[in-house]
């Protein structure tokens, strides 16, 4: 047996090389485990014993070639990946195996936790292989080419971490924060669980790619996963497709109950379980489309109305009208003028509170979506408040802030018509409007304020 000074002295590839010997026969102790009758697999995915045999077929591809001297060893970011792989890889086999050994007769009994838990190292499992032929398609490595899907995801990722293809979950953070609100403490901790599909606290391309493809658009990803992943009670985490049926057929009395999970054939794509009205359970991938959209379309057809067997639905329109809306750039000469008189441009200027969501056709004037209600509530709103122009329509718009040192100059393809001038003349006057539809709540806030003052009498 080596000591471990005389390890030290040996090339990291000897070492690796002695790590992945140790892998393969984890992996053949494990198939033979997995393959015992006694377990019942069904012969659906993720599929254990196919996710291990895959597995060895694919290391064996990759690392042979290392153990001929006359062929370059690993380097740079593909030897980093490869450590750090075949260490959670070996891990988590460590783990499964076990299983087998704590759970004895408990390991074949379907309901028990220790099953349970060998399911979700098999999704695990699953996660591992697909990152594996990401990172190494027809087995060369291509970790440090790899682009995501997303074009605002891959420039993050390229700005964030240049070529590299796995980060330590840490830097990933910090990094992230930079474009995005994020809590720490329990916030994190919980989409850390979502990225870290391999469970090894690093985040691969791979992951990140699959992540912002399930919570797109990008601009609004932390929000989308917490109220598509957080609080939407239709999510499930570590099911599979069998897991799905059995949960649905809980609620075969109640066509329209639905489930959604990650698709562990299809990564980056979502699954959705649904019981029909004949009290068939269908699960289905909606391609290419964002899921928010597939969920809305689901319940104005039926099948997606009570998730999770609950009878209330969260409403998902806001993403649709996010979606959907028109870019309006700020120009240099608009930011620059709305400097000047202590403003900005995004800013509503009949509440000053929130920013404009809503351009007004076809004059093009802007305001946020509660003023314009208000307005078109008390005064019939058939004109526009600053012009006077009839009002054709409306159109939902999102803000892009100036900022000097990316601004194009070519790129107002929006502009906002409105005259400061004579948006600074009617501030005051719209603020009555509202200000008019209140003095029965403030003669009661003042009713309030004397009771109390008797009390305290």
């Amino acid at each position: 047996m080596a000591t471990a000074a005389s390890e030290t002295t040996e090339s990291p590839a000897t070492l690796d090389l002695q790590l992945v010997d140790k892998t393969f026969k984890r992996l053949n102790k494990l198939y033979r485990l997995c393959t015992d009758p006694r377990l019942g697999l069904r012969n659906s995915p993720p599929n254990l014993p196919e996710l291990v045999s895959n597995t060895s077929v694919m290391l064996m591809e990759i690392w042979d070639p290392y153990r001929n001297p006359d062929i370059r060893q690993p380097r740079g970011e593909e030897a980093r990946y490869l450590r750090i792989h075949i260490r959670n890889l070996l891990d988590k086999t460590e783990r499964a195996l076990q299983l087998f050994k704590e759970g004895q007769d408990q390991i074949f009994d379907e309901s028990s936790s220790c099953r349970s838990n060998l399911t979700k190292l098999t999704l695990l499992f699953s996660h591992m292989l697909w990152e594996l032929k990401a990172m190494f398609p027809e087995g060369y490595f291509q970790g440090e080419t790899y682009r995501l899907t997303k074009k605002e995801a891959d420039e993050f990722w390229r700005k964030s971490f240049g070529i590299k293809c796995i980060v330590p979950w840490s830097s990933f953070e910090d990094q992230l924060r930079k474009v995005h609100a994020l809590e720490k403490g329990m916030e994190a901790i919980a989409l850390k669980s979502t990225i870290d599909l391999t469970c090894n606290n690093y985040v691969s391309v791979f992951e990140f790619d699959t992540f912002t493809r399930l919570f797109q658009p990008f601009k609004s990803l932390i929000k989308n996963w917490n109220q598509l992943a957080v609080t939407h009670p239709g999510y499930m985490a570590f099911l599979t497709y069998d897991q799905v049926t059995d949960r649905l057929e809980n609620y075969l009395h109640k066509p329209g109950s639905y489930i959604f999970r990650l698709s562990c054939t299809r990564m980056g794509q979502w699954a959705i379980g649904h019981v029909t009205p004949e009290g068939d359970i269908v699960q289905t991938i909606p391609e290419n489309t964002p899921l928010f959209q597939a969920l809305i379309q689901g319940f104005n057809e039926g099948c997606y109305v009570y998730p999770d067997g609950e009878d209330v639905n969260p409403d998902l329109t806001s993403h649709r009208e996010a979606a959907q809306r028109s870019k309006v750039k700020v120009t240099q000469e608009q930011y620059d003028q709305y400097n000047d008189i202590g403003s900005t441009f995004q800013l509503c200027k009949i509440c000053s509170e929130r920013d404009k969501d809503i351009r007004i056709e076809p004059c093009g004037h802007l305001m946020c979506q509660p003023c314009f209600s208000s307005w078109q509530h008390k005064s019939a709103g058939h004109t526009c408040p600053y012009c006077r122009c009839n009002i054709l329509g409306k159109k939902s718009i999102h803000i892009e802030p100036y900022q000097p040192a990316l601004q194009d100059e070519e790129d107002d393809e929006e502009e906002d018509h409105e005259d400061i001038e004579s948006i600074v003349k009617q501030m005051e006057a719209m603020r009555t409007v509202q200000r008019s539809d209140q003095p029965r709540n403030t003669h009661r806030k003042d009713e309030r304020r004397k009771e109390k003052r008797k009390v305290v009498l």
